[in-house]
């Protein structure tokens, strides 16, 4: 495609039976050069629900101010809050509603209602439930530190540190993954928190 420019990142989502761990790089790069060290990739959407953000930023802010919205408006329609798996079913039929001129972005989306929740979304708005999973350029390097690293009964500290090493590795090997800060967001049920780990090196 003329004028493509080549884009990546690293996003893992990590879920335990305490919480759901986000966690991705902060490098933003477009074609061989890195345009910030300190983009967030895990957006709030709510007090306990996050995306993740892989592809088009403009496209996955677009989202995230629409789900929102949703959000806001299911709140004040039944008195109670959005579940990840509604909110999740919602933007897959977003995402496929508009298939034919699509929002070119990988999603994660990650939450603590009623109970821990991982889901990946395709920019067709393909929906999968997952207990762990990586999007992005640097993927295939992640996913094969959590297919090794997982436990069901791992704790949410635990899962938080496998997410780091994920991401950490996939910046590594992918020059479009930053290796050098990732962004983690934990949501339980007493809420969400983020930080960022930095590395020296």
């Amino acid at each position: 495609m003329v004028g493509e420019k080549k884009t990546g990142t690293t996003t893992v989502g990590i879920k335990v039976k305490d919480g759901v761990v986000l966690a991705a790089d902060t490098q933003a790069s477009l074609d061989h050069m890195v345009e910030t060290l300190n983009i967030r990739k895990i957006l709030p959407i709510t007090d306990r629900i996050a995306i993740t953000t892989a592809g088009s930023v403009g496209d996955v802010q677009a989202l995230a101010r629409m789900l929102e919205a949703e959000a806001r408006y299911y709140q004040f329609t039944w008195g109670r809050p959005m579940t990840t798996r509604a909110m999740a079913n919602l933007l897959s039929n977003i995402l496929n509603e508009n298939k034919w001129f699509p929002y070119m972005v990988q999603i994660l989306i990650g939450g603590y209602v009623d109970e821990p929740e991982l889901a990946s979304l395709d920019a067709l708005g393909g929906l999968v439930f997952e207990k762990y999973i990586a999007t992005g350029s640097g993927s295939p390097f992640a996913i094969a530190i959590l297919e090794d690293g997982y436990r069901e009964d791992m704790s949410v500290e635990e899962a938080k540190e496998l997410a780091v090493r994920a991401v950490r590795t996939a910046g590594k090997r992918d020059v479009y993954t930053g290796d050098r800060k990732v962004q983690v967001v934990v949501i339980t049920k007493d809420g969400m928190k983020e930080e960022f780990v930095e590395f020296k090196e």
